[in-house]
């Protein structure tokens, strides 16, 4: 079975810091089981700005257009961060925060 079909299944369990800064989610693809990376960062306004490592964030196929998912995580909402994530072609394998 695919890292991301085990993923599909068995969603681990995700926490992130309080008051976090930087929050690196690391995403396992539907193809090949491919390893992408979504960086959120506050920036000079305290609001976060996803940054997708190089790609175009429409190569996911999330269902949620890019700046509702940054007002989600400006909401401090990562539970719903995550949910419209794992709408796409990926699937959220772990996560680092600070």
């Amino acid at each position: 079975m695919s890292k991301y079909r085990e993923l599909r299944i068995n969603q681990p369990k995700l926490t992130i810091k309080e008051g976090a800064r930087e929050v690196i989610f690391k995403l396992v693809s539907c193809m090949c089981d491919n390893v992408y990376h979504f960086t959120f960062k506050k920036d000079s306004n305290g609001d976060f700005k996803l940054h997708c490592g190089g790609f175009a964030y429409s190569n996911f196929s999330i269902k949620h257009l890019k700046h509702d998912v940054e007002w989600e995580a400006d909401a401090n909402e990562w539970g719903g961060v995550i949910a419209m994530i794992n709408s796409g072609t990926s699937v959220i394998e772990s996560v680092k925060s600070r």
